[in-house]
């Protein structure tokens, strides 16, 4: 089943102009926009909602490429997320990015249904019964089923499709904002910061009916006051794969242009020297370029949409093998603390999966396996010992002790390092 992981906003009625794009920049936008576009055609796996999204808020559309992709979500993502309810499984996150994509779309949602135990109910009832799960196991266990960031996409989900949101399921997401519970392990996820600040700033603009006023204000107040702390000098917030999000909750919440400039043109930067080669990640800064965020999508409009973007042929790529290898170290720590060293060669601008299946071909003990999130394939086990999210543990990687900030298929190897899998709790 596909997996989610995580971030934040808030409003400033400040007189300064919103975050701005210069025009320059408008070849950059296409370019993406294309790319993103041309992903649908080598897209592995389920079709990938946060991608219809981004295609959606962009200023130029292929209507029979987008309309393709809406048709897989409703078939192939429809029928896997069928699935994963008839088994009672927690997918508040990925239901709600479905959600989302088809009001992208400009889709009914109330003729979208999913049938549970002979019981047929629409794809916003399953959402508002799963944030009813997720707000009672808050209550007992002072922690979401899934995590802050799906309970979030979902607040974000019901609000920005007309849904009055319980007062009790958004107290929630105030209280742990308040709280500062947004963390993956002991680090903050600026992911989730932006992600709940888009879903609290929806919750206000809309005038739901919320327990304290002021403690709604408040927590956005804390929200942004995060993202900006969690700026680097080279004007990312959190790393390069955060950003994108993180500036989507600045400009639903209104901040000058001094706020988020530098971020944006820190997205623009790493955009031109092909940082974000992953479709999720370009999903997300796409939006922030285009000067949107998520809660455009409460009031999308697809009449008189521009039907101007083309993908010509690529010319065929010829890629010279690599002679050079180096060596990788690879250390495994398991939940027991228990260790296992390994050393392999690979070949330069290898990724990090094909270096560890050729590891594991060596049969020198080292087993591993995978499973698909919208980010790409992540480590489920490593040496027949599984990191499951239901019990709120995962592998960690680093890189000489560097966190990895890319999923095992897109971070290369370029030089010869240690590489450490840890067994880690969050």
């Amino acid at each position: 089943m596909l997996s989610l992981v995580i971030i934040s906003g808030l409003l400033a009625l400040t007189s300064g102009k919103p975050c701005d794009t210069d025009g320059s920049n408008s070849q950059l936008l296409l370019t993406l926009n294309q790319n993103l576009l041309r992903s649908l055609e080598t897209q592995e796996g389920l079709p990938n909602p946060s991608v219809h999204i981004a295609l959606r808020l962009s200023s130029h559309h292929n209507p029979t490429k987008e309309s393709e992709h809406l048709d897989r979500l409703k078939n192939n993502l429809h029928n896997d997320l069928q699935s994963s309810l008839s088994s009672s499984q927690s997918v508040v996150g990925l239901l709600a990015l479905y959600a989302l994509a088809l009001k992208s779309s400009c889709y009914d949602l109330n003729t979208v249904t999913f049938t549970v135990a002979e019981r047929s109910e629409t794809l916003l009832t399953h959402l508002k019964k799963q944030m009813e799960l997720e707000k009672e196991h808050i209550a007992f266990s002072q922690r979401p089923l899934t995590n802050y960031y799906q309970y979030s996409l979902g607040v974000l989900a019901l609000c920005a499709s007309g849904i009055r949101v319980n007062n009790h399921v958004s107290h929630k997401l105030i209280k742990a904002a308040e709280q500062e519970q947004f963390k993956h392990g002991d680090v903050e996820s600026v992911d989730t910061y932006a992600v709940a600040g888009m879903a609290l700033q929806c919750v206000k603009d809309a005038g739901s009916q919320v327990h304290n006023a002021a403690e709604l204000d408040a927590a956005l107040t804390k929200i942004k006051q995060k993202l900006l702390a969690s700026r680097r000098p080279d004007g990312h917030i959190g790393n390069e794969f955060s950003t994108g999000l993180a500036v989507q909750a600045l400009l639903a919440l209104g901040s000058p242009v001094g706020e988020c400039a530098a971020s944006m043109e820190a997205m623009r930067r790493d955009a031109r020297s092909s940082t974000y080669n992953n479709p999720m990640a370009v999903s997300q800064i796409l939006p922030a370029l285009h000067q949107k965020s998520y809660l455009a999508l409460k009031t999308k409009n697809c009449l008189n949409e521009d039907d101007t973007l083309v993908l010509e042929p690529l010319d065929p790529v010829v890629v010279l093998p690599s002679d050079t290898k180096v060596t990788l170290m690879v250390e495994v720590v398991t939940s027991s603390g228990a260790t296992a060293l390994y050393s392999v060669d690979v070949t330069k601008g290898s990724s990090l999966l094909e270096a560890l299946e050729h590891l594991k071909g060596r049969n020198v003990g080292f087993t591993f396996e995978t499973e698909t999130s919208l980010w790409g394939p992540f480590l489920s086990a490593v040496n027949g010992e599984q990191a499951r999210q239901s019990d709120r543990r995962y592998w960690h990687l680093s890189s000489d002790g560097t966190a990895l900030n890319e999923g095992v298929s897109d971070f290369k190897i370029e030089a010869a390092q240690r590489i450490a899998i840890r067994n880690t709790s969050y």
